[in-house]
Parts: structure tokens; C-alpha cells; sequence
């Protein structure tokens, strides 16, 4: 077995920037979700005309001529752009949307962060992939007919992280995709599909968690290294426990503006 030190070292070591998840992704193995979301995305983009991409994303082909994305975490604007750029998408900044299950997000209030910088009915298609939205802002910028599809992080994707540091789970509901569903019909949106499942991705060594817990912050927000320390180092010297699993909840929704909202 690898020495606990040599991972950890290992671990604080790997660089993370610009959402590249492959150093993890060779230190982990995932299933996949019962839909793709690329292909999802995929057959909506090839026959929308102008786009936004919200929280960034890989220059997902086909994609319309016109594409745009946004990115509110300051420091992967540039890296963003530098990826962008030479595919013809612009990167945009601009204030994330408070969390969809906060009270923030439930206040409605018009002036709390969100706002996405275009002009109303500017895109055909609009696509998130687990980034907060505001759903009068969604509704606003697309155009009449125009789709949005969004994939998220469920509750309870994070539970057998919370048992390895030896924490109880927090005690969440089931799922807030029919809160996700909610808030994009208050906006005047129509839900024309959803879906929700899981993906088992398991860790091959404890470096590969620390690492994960490094970049999803949000994860654990308990968690500290220096903290956690020793249960991790226990954790790795129990028999039998690694591969260590993790249950990533997703699900998807599929809105659409009617096209006679003008």
C-alpha cells in the first residue's frame, strides 16, 4: 500500500484550474448517468441559431455560430477565455446567482445578484451545467420558443464523503428538482422534461479525496485538511474500504419559452 504521506503530498501538489478535472479523473472511475448530458445538449444547439453558456463550458460541438459563455469565479476568467477564444466564444463575467435552495434564491427580490448581462429574448438556446440560476433571467434573455437545459448536483451527492470523515449527513430532502422545475414556471417557462439519477464514482486512494474535497469546496463545508487529518489517515489504513465510493446525484430539466410570449 501507498504511504498515507506520499498521497497527501501528491494530492497538494496536483494543479487544478480552468474546471480540469483529469488529474482526479485518472485517480477515480465514474458511471454514467442514465442521459448524456453533451448529447442532450447537442441536439438542441444544432438547430438554435445563438447560445449561452452558462458557468462556461468545453466548446461543446455542434454549437451555433453566435455562442456565449459566462464565467463568475474571477480568477477562471482568463482561463476560460484562453480555452474559448480560439473556438469564437466570447467569456463574459459576471455575478453568480445565489444558491437555487437558499432563502436568497426563494426572496425573489429583483435586485439580488444574478443578472445575466444581455438583452431580453438574445438567445435560442440557453445550457447550465451545476451552476446556480436565476429563473426571471433565464426567461428574460431567451428568445420566444427558446430552450433552457440545465443539469444539477442533487442533495445526498455527498453523504459517503461525510461518513469517511466520520460526520453524519446533513439531514436534506430527497431532491429540490421539483423546487428547480418551480422557480422556472414562476418565471413563465413551460417544463417539457425531466429526469433525475446517479452515478457511482469510487476513489482508488485517499489522495484522490483530499484532492476532490480540495477543489469542491462546497462539498463539505466542515471540512479542513489540518482538521481532518488524522481520520483520513485512518481511513486509508482500514481494510478492505478502498475503493472508496461516492453516489453523485444529478438531474436534468428542459424548459422552454412559448413562442408566442413576446
Amino acid at each position: 500500500m501507498v504511504s498515507f504521506d506520499d498521497l497527501l503530498a501528491e494530492a497538494q501538489a496536483a494543479p487544478f484550474s480552468g474546471w480540469d478535472f483529469s488529474w482526479l479523473d485518472a485517480r477515480s472511475s465514474t458511471q454514467n448517468l442514465p442521459w448524456s448530458y453533451t448529447a442532450e445538449v447537442s441536439s438542441l444547439a444544432d438547430v438554435a441559431a445563438t447560445m449561452l453558456d452558462m458557468g462556461t463550458g468545453n466548446g461543446i460541438r455542434p454549437r451555433p455560430a453566435r455562442t456565449v459563455a459566462t464565467e463568475s469565479w474571477p480568477p477562471n476568467v482568463p482561463v476560460a477565455a484562453g480555452r474559448l477564444r480560439p473556438l469564437g466564444i466570447p467569456v463574459v463575467h459576471c455575478d453568480s446567482a445565489p444558491e437555487n435552495m437558499s432563502a436568497e434564491a426563494a426572496a425573489a427580490r429583483p435586485d439580488r445578484p444574478g443578472l445575466l448581462p444581455f438583452a431580453g429574448g438574445a438567445f435560442d438556446l440557453v445550457i447550465n451545467r451545476h451552476e446556480s440560476f436565476r429563473g426571471d433571467e433565464v426567461s428574460r434573455v431567451l428568445a420566444p420558443g427558446g430552450t433552457f437545459i440545465t443539469q444539477q448536483v442533487d442533495y445526498h451527492s455527498y453523504d459517503e464523503l461525510y461518513r469517511l470523515l466520520g460526520l453524519e449527513p446533513p439531514p436534506e430532502p430527497e431532491t429540490w428538482l421539483s423546487l428547480a422545475a418551480s422557480q422556472l414556471t414562476a418565471a413563465g417557462l413551460t417544463i417539457v422534461a425531466t429526469a433525475a439519477g446517479q452515478a457511482r464514482r469510487h476513489f482508488e486512494h485517499v489522495g484522490a479525496v483530499i484532492y476532490y474535497l480540495k477543489i469542491v469546496g462546497s462539498a463539505v463545508p466542515e471540512y479542513s485538511l489540518d482538521a481532518f487529518l488524522p481520520r483520513l489517515r485512518e481511513a486509508w489504513q482500514t481494510t478492505n474500504a478502498w475503493p472508496w465510493p461516492l453516489t453523485e446525484r444529478r438531474f436534468l430539466v428542459v424548459a422552454v419559452r412559448r413562442a408566442d410570449d413576446v
